[in-house]
């Protein structure tokens, strides 16, 4: 039975929590961004005080240490503060959907949306603008038991999408489209050198990475290349640029759109998904280096995978509806939660002590709270007729302007 979130917070909002193998938990306090010279002035024009007697910056400070939930409760000037380019952002679930309506399911139509979780509300985000993309496709009657990926990131605080199909099975991307939830804005990155889909995906520290995949057709290059785009490098150049890496050894990574699992500071990831017998590879982000997964982490990998701030593994097997994390030390999975909805699970998402996983028919998101023992879980639905097709952990939207669902 599901425990809908209408009366539960996700409070991503506190500080940033992951585990260590012993169970202990390191945190990290939220950044303020501060808002130019003239910026503030205009804001302070335009406000009442948000303490009395105190300037806007240093009571900016001060609720910056109070849970923005609660400060959404107060009063009015306190919510809209929370929701201000200037105010650390509290994280919110963000994620594609597509239609079952049967009169809109229109594979090119997606639908972009975050739930704020203080508010308790799905927003709509912008579609991307018309010929940024080809037509993406979902579904094809070659493949008629199994949808077709969109693969996208979470980065420095953006949604990226790196690769999808089109008509014909061709790559539908051939630059990233990148989403801000700041601006609520999209843009787009580097041309990819090799576009492709069915591909791994993944992000290590500011830098994100494709590797192997299929172009229009299988080929060999494509199938063992490794590309790198450093957001953190480029960030001060109009669009950066995709570096070439050390090659896969072989092309068996073409087989699936697989998750490339971002932890201390290497990549991870298998090449099938599910339960399935599969071979699973490490990239040293540091010496470019390919290496064996150790033997116990590949045992263990049963479905879909996210780390904790790149610190810690959690992966749901498929098969048990069971989430478990990855003890490095031991080469061994612990459990965390076993439960039924997290059967045939499509993916995770994990920040801040908290697991979100997208169920197999994407009419929800669970989201574990792991750091809780024994582990709480909960469900985000997702709105009327649509599904979730992919799910991300990202800093709140700015609230102008925001339509609520």
């Amino acid at each position: 039975m599901r425990t809908l979130l209408s009366t539960t917070i996700i409070d991503f909002s506190t500080t940033t929590t992951s585990f260590t193998s012993a169970g202990r938990s390191t945190a990290k306090r939220p950044k303020l961004h501060h808002l130019s010279t003239a910026e503030h002035r205009n804001h302070l024009s335009q406000q009442p005080p948000l303490l009395p007697g105190l300037p806007d910056h240093i009571a900016q400070h001060c609720l910056s240490l109070v849970p923005p939930s609660i400060l959404y409760s107060v009063c009015h000037s306190w919510r809209q503060l929370i929701y201000s380019p200037s105010f650390p952002p509290f994280l919110s679930l963000f994620a594609i959907f597509e239609s079952t309506e049967p009169q809109q399911q229109d594979p090119e139509k997606l639908h972009f949306s975050s739930f704020d979780p203080i508010s308790c509300d799905w927003q709509h985000l912008p579609l991307p603008p018309p010929g940024s993309y080809s037509r993406f496709l979902l579904r094809h009657p070659s493949f008629i038991s199994r949808k077709l990926p969109i693969q996208s990131v979470a980065v420095s605080g953006k949604l990226i999408l790196l690769a999808a199909t089109a008509d014909r099975l061709q790559p539908a991307l051939s630059k990233p489209l990148i989403f801000n939830p700041i601006t609520k804005e999209w843009a787009q990155g580097p041309t990819i050198p090799k576009p492709r889909r069915w591909c791994a995906a993944g992000v290590s520290g500011e830098a994100v990475f494709v590797a192997s995949g299929i172009g229009s057709g299988y080929n060999t290059d494509v199938a063992r290349s490794v590309d790198k785009w450093d957001l953190g490098f480029h960030s001060h150049k109009q669009e950066g640029r995709w570096d070439k890496m050390r090659n896969l050894k072989d092309g068996k990574f073409s087989r699936d759109a697989i998750e490339a699992v971002g932890w201390r500071g290497k990549l991870c990831m298998v090449n099938v998904k599910g339960d399935a017998a599969k071979d699973g590879t490490i990239y040293d982000v540091k010496t470019d280096s390919w290496g064996d997964m150790p033997e116990g982490m590949l045992a263990g990998w049963r479905g879909p995978a996210a780390a904790m701030e790149e610190e810690t593994i959690y992966v749901v097997d498929e098969s048990k509806g069971s989430l478990k994390w990855y003890d490095r030390f031991k080469d061994s999975w612990v459990e965390v939660v076993e439960n039924e909805m997290l059967k045939g699970a499509q993916q995770v998402a994990a920040a801040r002590g908290k697991v979100c996983v997208l169920l197999a028919d994407g009419g929800g998101i669970v989201v574990v709270d792991v750091v809780a023992s024994p582990a709480r879980l909960w469900v985000v639905d997702a709105p009327p007729g649509l599904q979730g097709v992919a799910i991300h952990i990202l800093p709140r939207l700015c609230h102008q302007e925001i339509q609520t669902k």
